[in-house]
Parts: C-alpha cells; sequence; structure tokens
C-alpha cells in the first residue's frame, strides 16, 4: 500500500480554490489536482506492507503533538522555479508547529525503517502538475492579475495517515487513521 500523513483541507478552503481554479484551468493543458485531493503531506511514506500497518499506526501515535495550528493559504508559486516548473502550488503559511509535526513524523517513521526525506520541509497544496513542456504564459499572465492570493485560514486540530490508490482518472486517497494535534 502507498501511504502519507498529512492535514485535511476544510471545505471552505477548496471552495475558495474552486473558484480559483475555475478561472485558472482554462489558461493551461497541465494536469490539475481534483480539489478532493487537497492536503498538506506532512511524510510521504510510498510503499508499506499491509501487515506493519499496525506497527505504522502505532508509530504515529508517539509523533510529538504541537497544538493546533493556525494555516493560511496565501500565495502562489512553482517547483522547482517559475522558469522550469513541474509543480503549480498553493502556499502555505503556518507556525513552526508545523514543521516540528513533520520533524517529529519523519523521525518516528525513520525509527520503524521508513527512510528519511532528503528535502526540507516546504508544506504547499499541489494544484497541479507540469509533466513535460507547457505553455503557460496565459496561467502566468491570470495569476499576475489575480486581485489577491490570500485564500483564507484555518485551525487544524488534527493529520492523518492516507492511502493513496494510482488509478487511471488519476490518485484516489482514503483516510486510515487521525491523530489529535493537541497534546
Amino acid at each position: 500500500m502507498r501511504l502519507f500523513t498529512g492535514l485535511d483541507v476544510p471545505y471552505e478552503m477548496r471552495r475558495n480554490l474552486e473558484l480559483l481554479l475555475h478561472h485558472l484551468r482554462p489558461k493551461a493543458d497541465i494536469s490539475w489536482s481534483p480539489l478532493e485531493n487537497l492536503h498538506i503531506t506532512t511524510k510521504f511514506i510510498g510503499e508499506w506492507p499491509n501487515e506493519r500497518l499496525p506497527e505504522l499506526k502505532d508509530a504515529l501515535t508517539r509523533v510529538l503533538r504541537p497544538g493546533e495550528l493556525k494555516i493560511a493559504l496565501k500565495g502562489l508559486g512553482w517547483f522547482p522555479n517559475p522558469h522550469v516548473p513541474r509543480v503549480f502550488f498553493a502556499a502555505i503559511e503556518a507556525p513552526a508547529g508545523l514543521a516540528k509535526l513533520a520533524e517529529s513524523t519523519e523521525s518516528e517513521c525513520e525509527g520503524i525503517g521508513i527512510p528519511s526525506e532528503k528535502r526540507p520541509f516546504k508544506p504547499h497544496l499541489t494544484l497541479a502538475r507540469i509533466k513535460g513542456p507547457a505553455q503557460l504564459l496565459d496561467l502566468k499572465k491570470a495569476i499576475a492579475d489575480l486581485p489577491s492570493v490570500d485564500f483564507g485560514a484555518w485551525q487544524a486540530s488534527h493529520f492523518h495517515l492516507y492511502q493513496s490508490d494510482l488509478r487511471a482518472g488519476g490518485s484516489v486517497y482514503t483516510k486510515l487513521s487521525s491523530y489529535s494535534l493537541l497534546p
């Protein structure tokens, strides 16, 4: 099974992004993320044996709890850069507790044999993937013309373990378990 941990994006924030994407999707032929898949990944686990799922769930109960986190969606960007982008994303503003949550999740997962991530933690919402050369000029102009790139904020109170099933129409995410952020 293919797994990751992360934070949900509440309906109100997805609705704000739906309005944005309704405006931007026609501007570029790229792989847009379904709204129901939007989440903030705190740890990509990858393939994990089903028979070891209880061990992973137990490790996640030991992740340090930073308390509720105020998460804001502010800004849009490109990974690795705007000149040769592979991902179009909504930027996340969050307290240091989010990075501590990711770091603790990384540590607990490493303790049961899951390789650690080498790249620094950069919280974001993937809005689209760019798989090859794409004409992005109209999209970039539409982004530059937006009156605001502030899409709202919410209080996150839980993180979750998700299963990702790769299907012909795209990935389908299933929440396997939830963990409170409260100490």
